[in-house]
């Protein structure tokens, strides 16, 4: 039975959004049961998909909070 976790940022797929929507997620769950299928030969109903929302501040990237490395790496701050 295999079990997958998805992790995504709490930021949305656009800058309207704060979240992944329902319809992103379960295009999530599907795709990745699919490719399970494809490639291991499990079935759909034994496959369990676990998304993770990651709030923004909860996260890091290049030793530094990641909304400050994304300021630094476009010359915003």
């Amino acid at each position: 039975m295999p079990i997958v976790t998805i992790q995504v940022t709490r930021e949305g797929s656009s800058p309207d959004r704060e979240s992944v929507t329902p319809e992103e997620k379960a295009r999530l769950i599907a795709g990745v049961s699919r490719l399970l299928l494809d490639v291991l030969h499990k079935p759909l109903d034994s496959t369990f998909v676990v998304i993770e929302e990651v709030e923004t501040e909860n996260w890091g990237w290049g030793g530094l909070p990641v909304r400050t490395f994304r300021e630094r790496r476009t010359g915003g701050g």
